[in-house]
């Protein structure tokens, strides 16, 4: 086996790959790995350097917490050191603002493209731009001690950093409004049973869990992987009729790859 140890570093984020599965660790835990832009460059670029190998990307957090949400100095007037602070930004043509928060968001979009399947491992605390985090990844497995808030709103702001789409899809749209209006704390047992979570475990077996996870996706071939996340995906937006012309032709390209046909 190979072992990349540091293939990224920086700015609260480590990428490390071991053959098939990458694991991207927020390092910050004195902070409860709060976010800032700077880390969401850092998760930006890990997505970029996967080797072309990587078939799993587990997302953890070292601590407590798995990451506590936007870092408030985000707020103040001197913003973070060689960063402009979001009440400049704010201040900015409109143009501007929406292209730097684009440029965030591309920290939480990688995390879903179909050559990949990503696994967020949360334990404590998962708030805000924490929860968005592990939102925008394929499966959850939780801690007993998890705590998922969507606190944008008590800060008279929304959620903006591509959570909204998988919580509706995956608790429906009152559940989801409830939970972003309110700011409420979804605990391990409603996140299992709404389906924001694929497992809970001890906290202590948050780690076995997800590696035993990822070898299990990996028993299957990729490419069948591939078009069957592919496939799912797809299918929020397709109709029945879409979907059925849409499993012919992912199962006619696995067949032809099967046999050994080329186009």
């Amino acid at each position: 086996m190979t072992s990349l140890d540091s293939v990224l570093d920086k700015d609260g984020v480590r990428l490390t790959v071991d053959d098939a599965v990458a694991t991207v660790t927020l390092t910050n835990p004195a902070k409860r790995n709060a976010q800032s832009p700077a880390l969401w460059r850092a998760l930006t670029e890990a997505g970029r350097a996967l080797p072309g190998s990587v078939r799993v990307v587990v997302l953890r957090g070292e601590g407590k917490s798995f990451s506590a949400g936007l870092d408030r100095q985000a707020f103040t007037p001197e913003g973070f050191d060689g960063e402009p602070s979001f009440l400049d930004m704010a201040r900015g043509p409109q143009a501007e603002l929406d292209a730097t928060i684009a440029e965030y968001q591309e920290a939480f979009t990688w995390w879903r493209r179909n050559d990949i399947v990503s696994i967020a491992a949360v334990q404590g605390h998962a708030i805000g731009a924490g929860f968005q985090l592990a939102l925008a990844c394929d499966l959850r497995i939780v801690a007993e001690d998890v705590q998922f808030a969507m606190r944008e709103t008590s800060l008279g702001l929304v959620p903006d950093l591509t959570g909204t789409h998988p919580l509706v899809n995956l608790v429906g749209y009152a559940r989801a409004l409830e939970i972003c209006a309110t700011g409420r704390f979804v605990h391990a047992e409603e996140a299992e049973r709404t389906g924001l979570a694929n497992l809970v475990v001890p906290a202590g077996e948050l780690d076995a869990a997800a590696r035993d996870l990822a070898g299990a996706l990996l028993a299957a071939p990729r490419d069948a992987v591939v078009e069957t996340k592919a496939l799912l995906s797809g299918a929020v937006s397709r109709g029945y009729e879409e979907q059925r012309v849409a499993e012919r032709a992912a199962q006619g390209r696995r067949l032809r790859d099967l046999a050994g046909i080329t186009d």
